[in-house]
């Protein structure tokens, strides 16, 4: 069976993540070691909580180089909520730098009169790449689950594979490319489409491992 590397950097509820992707026929493994990232067959990069945190912690824990070397192998690698912004160069809310694997940057929503901040509750995603492997089985606009306050901004606006609106902004809720894919929302807290979105990215995995 497929293992599926769920990085430990001390930001978030990482069994939450973990029993759903095995829900979705997962075998998944909770680790900051470098060498177990190395060994599994995919990479799931999870995490809530405030920027700079994340990415001294990432750092401290000597996890950069692994997650950049997963991504570069060309093994699928998902990113969820947090994973997804600390993959951009920099943020609004903090001064580290992020990996800057994907350029841009992470930004604060603007204030706007009867629209609250943080963007929390149900939302519906539009496709921007519909053919996304994650995207697969679902319905035209999906409905799932976001909690954030800061949204992503690629430079490339080729990378956004799907967005969603909050207010007068139309933000970026999810970005693809080759075997990267990371989302602002939470698939685990996105009832059957966020668990149809995690099978997805298992059969990519499975895909992979048989071709």
């Amino acid at each position: 069976m497929s293992v599926i590397a769920v990085v430990d950097y001390d930001m978030g509820n990482l069994h939450s993540v973990c029993k759903a992707l095995e829900k979705a026929g997962a075998n998944s493994r909770i680790t900051d070691s470098p060498i177990v990232i190395q060994q599994a067959d995919a990479v799931v990069l999870p995490g809530v909580g405030a920027f700079d945190p994340a990415v001294q912690h990432l750092r401290s824990r000597k996890l950069e180089k692994p997650i950049r070397d997963a991504i570069a192998s060309g093994k699928p690698f998902l990113g969820i909520c947090l994973g997804l912004q600390i993959l951009f160069e920099s943020s609004e809310e903090g001064v580290e730098p992020g990996l800057g694997i994907i350029q841009g940057k992470v930004r604060r929503f603007p204030p706007e009169p009867g629209i609250t901040v943080p963007h929390m509750g149900w939302n519906q995603l539009n496709y921007e790449q519909p053919k996304t492997i994650l995207w697969e089985h679902l319905p035209a606009h999906p409905w799932v689950y976001f909690v954030h306050s800061f949204y992503v901004d690629p430079t490339n606006p080729q990378v956004k594979a799907a967005t969603v609106t909050h207010g007068s902004q139309t933000i970026t809720a999810a970005i693809a490319k080759d075997n990267l894919t990371a989302v602002q929302f939470h698939p685990e807290k996105s009832s059957n489409i966020g668990l149809q979105i995690l099978s997805n990215f298992v059969s990519q995995v499975r895909e992979q491992i048989a071709a």
